[in-house]
């Protein structure tokens, strides 16, 4: 199975200049852990994940070492997400750009996204965006080849107490 069979093609992008409070809006609002990040001229810059919003209200190891009084305070740290909202994204997401082709084979997809610590894969043709694809679609393609559809979930009901109606 290839790439092109489990890949989204609707990808959704973000300008690196959107802040970080409309950057999270847009992930929750759309049940999203991460989305892609273009320039001005549209180029593909960077990936943005909600770990990576998160990272941003915890203290780097060395900044906690070094003044740990800083930190103590976890109201102040709630706080922090109000300061930086305006800030924009680009300063937060991770610039690397880890890509796959439409051709490469799923599993090579989902071992490179293990190896790399990453969800999602841009999938580039020719230098242009035409899709992306999940861990998440890899591993239910996966598991849907190799042991057919999954039963449907079946929820036991509660017990009932005897001499209740």
């Amino acid at each position: 199975m290839k790439v092109r069979d489990v890949m989204e093609t609707e990808v959704y992008t973000i300008p690196d200049s959107t802040t970080y409070e409309d950057a999270a809006k847009f992930l929750v609002s759309r049940a999203m852990s991460g989305v892609l990040v273009t320039d001005g001229a549209g180029n593909l810059v960077g990936v943005l994940s909600e770990k990576d919003l998160f990272r941003v209200l915890y203290p780097y190891e060395k900044s906690f070492f070094e003044t740990p009084e800083l930190y103590i305070d976890r109201e102040a740290r709630e706080r922090k997400a109000s300061e930086i909202r305006r800030h924009p994204i680009g300063t937060y997401m991770s610039p690397t750009i880890v890509s796959v082709g439409p051709d490469a084979p799923i599993l090579d997809a989902g071992a490179l996204m293990l190896a790399k610590h990453i969800h999602r894969l841009p999938v580039m043709a020719d230098g242009k965006l035409v899709g992306i694809v999940t861990r998440s679609k890899i591993f239910k393609a996966v598991l849907k080849q190799n042991f057919g559809e999954p039963a449907p979930i079946r929820k036991k009901a509660a017990p009932r107490k005897r001499g209740t109606a």
